[in-house]
């Protein structure tokens, strides 16, 4: 499993392609060219599909193009880290051994080149709201849940079927205006061990902030607008991408880690 991934690296999230409009895409596939130029690692942080899915021998059509991109940064050495969300939890082999990414299900902790960090998709991670969803995952996840989508339905049917309890929309907005996750991600930040940087998604709504001394970053949804995070060395900013290459909206340094010096002993008169 990657634990160390080197800077300049983006960081995109919910593309939710196969629902969205077939510009997210084109921009998407743009923006993965200006990747292979300019990054040397890329984070996909959940929902880039909408519903994907993978049978022995079939994968959502939807995906080819994306996927073919995502190989090609691969293929130019550039390291590409998939954090499942909830809508693309069921990876497996296409995505590890065929395109070439590091899949990965559930919260990644390890370093950005110098930032220490937590990355997290976002979703079942509120403690009331989420409640209900968090029981349903843990159906959607079981391995004979899994099995028996696999095994009985058609794949046409299966993915008719998600996509029909999906309920994604362009104008896509937590009720609570993203809130709920940016209080877990102060509360994250709070605790003894918490990261220099703390990136989830999943909410939709972009921010870069600091919080207790560190820095919490969301690049929001592809499917709303093209947005990412990139992450330097001393500095992670949100970037609008206008086809050609990226601007920086708001960014935050990197925490100062070190101790903090003991005061002087009075002098004595």
């Amino acid at each position: 499993m990657t634990r160390r991934l080197a800077t300049p690296c983006l960081i995109v999230s919910d593309a939710h392609l196969g629902a969205a409009p077939q510009e997210t895409e084109r921009s998407l596939l743009a923006f993965l060219d200006v990747a292979k130029r300019e990054a040397k690692s890329v984070v996909i942080n959940g929902d880039l599909f909408d519903f994907w899915f993978e049978w022995r021998h079939v994968m959502p059509r939807v995906g080819f193009r994306t996927l073919a991109a995502l190989a090609s940064l691969r293929d130019a050495g550039v390291e590409v880290l998939w954090i499942a969300g909830n809508h693309d939890c069921w990876g497996g082999d296409i995505l590890a051994n065929d395109v070439g990414v590091t899949y990965h299900v559930g919260p990644w902790r390890g370093e950005i080149g110098s930032w220490q960090t937590l990355i997290e998709h976002g979703d079942g991670l509120r403690d009331v709201e989420d409640a209900p969803y968090r029981r349903l995952r843990a159906v959607l996840r079981n391995p004979a849940a899994i099995w028996a989508f696999r095994r009985i339905l058609h794949p046409d049917w299966a993915t008719a079927l998600a996509k029909r309890t999906s309920h994604t929309s362009r104008n896509m907005r937590p009720r609570d205006g993203g809130d709920g996750l940016k209080r877990v991600a102060h509360e994250r930040l709070a605790s003894g061990d918490a990261p220099d940087l703390y990136i989830f998604g999943h909410s939709h709504v972009s921010v870069v902030e600091r919080a207790n001394g560190r820095v919490l970053a969301n690049p929001g949804a592809w499917l709303d607008a093209p947005r990412c995070l990139r992450v330097a060395s001393d500095s992670v900013s949100l970037c609008d991408f206008d086809g050609d290459g990226l601007r920086d909206i708001s960014s935050e340094a990197l925490p100062d880690r070190s101790p903090p010096r003991p005061p002087r002993p009075p002098r004595p008169r």
